[in-house]
Parts: structure tokens; C-alpha cells; sequence
């Protein structure tokens, strides 16, 4: 599931990031995003992030604070549905891989061996050049003007060739190392679309300057490539690259909703997973834009308006829609776009009904904006479906403050689950403080002060 960060809620004011964050910091993937604490112990395994579900489901699933590999959604369940899906496994460095619908073939795991992918290419600048020498050089082109892309041409292309450009899907054979040689990156056929983060910012500019064939050598300062994080667990913080490339093929893209429902299904998990990367590294905004691009690909329609797919197929296109907006609300959340999350949350309601950690989330929003009664029945409906789950009853408890003008005059009471009802009065017990006023005990005193004062003023005047 998911998670979000204290301060008082204004009803006349925009909710604060601290506030809607409180109970709903979420990590970042699917259904591992865990929203609802169990006590101490958060849950959720996808978006991870700095504050990590303060409310997180006890369903058994557990968080981490990164999404180094992000859990595979639910399995369709047996083995001749994963054969049916034959969903294509991303790479280590998330790297999107769009395989041709005709093509059956299985995908093969990262190669990450010594062996060049290009034999009869093999120049000094690739074995054996500092990476100092080649980023001084005069027999390399800069790509950008800060000289933080630099290329070498090895193989020229075929003359008087197009180059492809923003928005075309491009193919090229590509491997990578660090300076001491070691192969972090390897494919003898990535595909990915200009534009679209489906890979690093290096790759994206090079293949915009080379012909069709060519064939050129790539130093990236780390800046454009995956800089102070890195990669774990091959890439160090600020480590440059060097990339041997050929540009084999481009195109115009193709229109997803063209695709047969599994390669729909395919691609739109990848983009997911490119997602949750960018949720690790927090950046949001990116991993918001992957996982909108993924709910784009997402669904069963056809432009001819088809259904387009077997039950079996619509079930896990829902599933996995269902996960995508959960990963949404969470990066709109860290992005102060409440009301964005509010309609993603609805969003997956619609899909899935009793699913907590959207119910949760969307009554915190509503809590947090002031909408007291709806936040109220929303909150309900998940303390019926996870009575146990101590967050839903801390937001309900806040959410009784909020609705009594923060005076305090009740405060909701945890009772056990089989006492629950469809009536929370009985929860709500009246304030201990006492009722303000003057004491009958302050009275009475008072009395008596005035009476022993009235006898000693008779005894006195007797005397005289």
C-alpha cells in the first residue's frame, strides 16, 4: 500500500503537505504500498519514501524505504496464466523494453559479461582511455554545449539518412561500462520512446544525433545519467558512463491502443516499474508522469471500441489500474496535489470498492479539506473492513476534534471489533474535563468566611 507526514487542519485554508501527509505517506509501487500502520511497523513495499505509511493496513505485507526492486503485482495465480501473459521481465536499471506484438520470444536476462557486443569495434577509447583523456579530447563532438555529452563516431550511417526525433520509437544495440571497465548495461535490442524517461537522459540525446547503422561511442558525465543516487547495486554516486551504440531502426510510435490487451498489459507494468524508480530516487514529478503513461496503456479498449480482451485479461487490467493510482495519489500527495489524489483515490474506489488503503487516504484528504461528514463515512467504511488498524482510528479521532471546533468536547474510543456498528455515538464519549462555573464548594466556604467574620464583629462590639 502507501504512506504520507502534524499541524491542526484550517477548514478555511489549503491543507498543508504535513497534514495530508500524516497518515498517508506511502512508499512507492503497487500493492505493496502500504498506507495503514500496524502499530509501529509500516507496510507497503512500493513507494518508498521518507515519511512511510503512518497508516498502514495490517495485512501482512511489509515496507521498505526504497523500491530497489518492486515487488511483481499479484500473479494471476497458476502457471499457465504466467505462460499465457509471458510478461516481459524490465532490466536491472528499469530500462523500458517494448518487444514487437508478433514476437514470442522469450527475453532474455541482462548480460552483463565482458564480451563486447561489438567484436570488430573495439578502439582504445573503449578498453583502455581515462575518462579525463576522452572528455579533453578534440576528436570528440559535444552533444550538449556543457560538454557533459560527448560522442566519437566509430561507424558511420547510411548516407544522407534521417535522424529520429522527440516522440519516435528508436531500437539500438547498446552496452556500458565505468571507467574500470566493468559492464553495468548490455542489450542487443532496446527499444524505447524519445521523450517518454523511458531510459536516461544520455541515451535520449545521443540517439537523436545518429543516422540509421551508425555506430558511435558515448561519454556521459553522471549528471546526465543517473548522478548523486546512482544505481545499486552496480553504479556509484556521480560515476560517468561510457556507452558503445548503434542506432538499428526508428519509427513513428505505436498507438497502444492498437496492441493485443497482454502487451498492453506488458508495457503498462513497465512503465509502473519505471515509475516506482523514480518514487525511490524522489522524483515525483517523473514518477508521476510513468505512471500516468501507464494508465494511458492500461485498459481493455480498442479504438475500434472493442472489448478487446477475455475476463481474465480485464481482471488484471483492473488490478494493475488499481495499483497505478494508488502509486498517483501517493507522488500527488508529495506534490501538494491534494485534490488530484483525492480523484485518484475516488478513481481506484470505483475499480475496487474495499480497498482500505484508498478509502483511508481519500477520507484523511477529505478530513484535511474540511469535508467532515463524507470523510466520516469514509473512514467508517474502512474501520468495518480493518477494525484493528489503529491509523483509522487516530484520523477518526482527530476527525471528531475537527468537527467539535478542537475544544474537545469528545474524543473517539477505540472499542473492540465485535462491537462495532453502523452508529459511532456510541464511540463518542463526553469530554472528563469539568463543566466550568462557580463550585457550590467555593460557595459554601465562602459562607462560612462570612459568618465567622460576622460572629467575631458581635463578640468584639459586646466587649466594648
Amino acid at each position: 500500500m502507501e504512506t504520507e507526514p502534524c499541524e491542526e487542519f484550517d477548514p478555511a485554508a489549503k491543507p498543508t503537505k504535513p497534514e495530508v501527509e500524516e497518515a498517508i505517506t506511502e512508499p512507492a509501487d503497487d500493492d505493496n504500498h502500504t498506507e495503514l500502520p500496524c502499530g509501529s511497523a509500516e507496510e507497503g513495499q512500493e513507494l518508498h519514501g521518507e515519511e512511510q505509511a503512518e497508516a498502514e493496513s495490517c495485512t501482512g505485507e511489509s515496507q521498505s524505504s526504497d523500491i530497489r526492486k518492486p515487488s511483481d503485482p499479484e500473479q494471476c495465480g497458476d502457471t499457465a496464466c504466467k505462460e499465457q501473459r509471458k510478461l516481459q521481465n524490465t532490466n536491472s536499471w528499469k530500462t523500458v523494453r517494448f518487444q514487437e506484438p508478433s514476437m514470442d520470444d522469450d527475453v532474455l536476462e541482462i548480460d552483463s559479461s565482458a564480451e563486447s557486443l561489438f567484436p570488430e569495434y573495439v578502439t582504445e577509447e573503449w578498453t583502455s582511455s581515462t575518462f579525463e583523456e576522452l572528455f579533453g579530447a578534440d576528436d570528440w563532438l559535444d552533444i550538449t554545449e556543457d560538454r557533459l555529452l560527448r560522442k566519437k563516431l566509430v561507424k558511420s550511417g547510411a548516407p544522407d539518412a534521417l535522424i529520429p526525433v522527440w516522440g519516435q520509437e528508436v531500437s539500438v544495440k547498446m552496452q556500458c561500462v565505468l571507467e574500470d571497465r566493468t559492464v553495468v548495461e548490455k542489450d542487443t535490442k532496446l527499444v524505447f520512446v524519445i521523450g517518454e524517461g523511458d531510459v536516461n537522459q544520455a541515451l535520449e540525446e545521443c540517439v537523436m544525433s545518429m543516422q540509421k547503422r551508425e555506430i558511435t561511442l558515448l561519454l556521459a558525465d553522471s549528471q546526465c545519467a543517473y548522478g548523486l543516487l546512482g544505481r545499486e547495486p552496480d553504479i556509484p554516486s556521480w560515476a560517468p558512463l561510457l556507452y558503445q551504440l548503434q542506432l538499428l531502426d526508428f519509427r513513428e510510435k505505436l498507438d497502444p491502443l492498437t496492441l493485443p490487451v497482454a502487451d498492453r498489459i506488458r508495457i503498462g507494468n513497465q512503465k509502473r516499474e519505471r515509475g516506482n524508480f523514480h518514487f525511490q530516487r524522489e522524483e515525483y514529478s517523473m514518477a508521476a508522469r510513468a505512471y500516468s503513461m501507464a494508465l494511458d496503456v492500461l485498459t481493455t479498449r480498442s479504438r475500434d471500441g472493442g472489448n478487446g480482451g477475455v475476463k481474465t485479461e480485464e481482471e488484471e487490467v483492473r488490478d494493475y489500474r488499481v495499483k497505478c493510482l494508488n502509486n498517483l495519489a501517493t507522488v500527488q500527495i508529495k506534490l501538494e496535489q491534494y485534490q488530484e489524489a483525492l480523484s485518484s483515490s475516488r478513481e481506484v474506489l470505483t475499480l475496487e470498492p474495499n480497498n482500505v488503503k484508498s478509502l483511508f487516504r481519500a477520507g484523511k484528504l477529505l478530513s484535511d479539506m474540511g469535508e467532515y461528514k463524507e470523510a466520516m463515512e469514509v473512514l467508517k467504511r474502512a474501520l468495518k473492513l480493518e477494525p484493528t488498524t489503529k491509523a483509522i482510528h487516530a484520523e477518526l479521532s482527530k476527525l471528531v476534534r475537527r468537527q467539535s471546533g478542537g475544544k474537545g468536547t469528545q474524543e473517539w474510543i477505540s472499542k473492540p471489533a465485535a462491537m462495532l456498528g453502523d452508529n459511532i455515538t456510541p464511540f463518542l464519549i463526553p469530554s472528563k474535563k469539568k463543566p466550568s462555573g462557580i463550585s457550590w464548594k467555593f460557595i459554601l466556604g465562602a459562607l462560612v468566611v462570612a459568618l465567622g467574620s460576622l460572629v467575631t464583629s458581635l463578640i468584639l462590639t459586646a466587649r466594648n
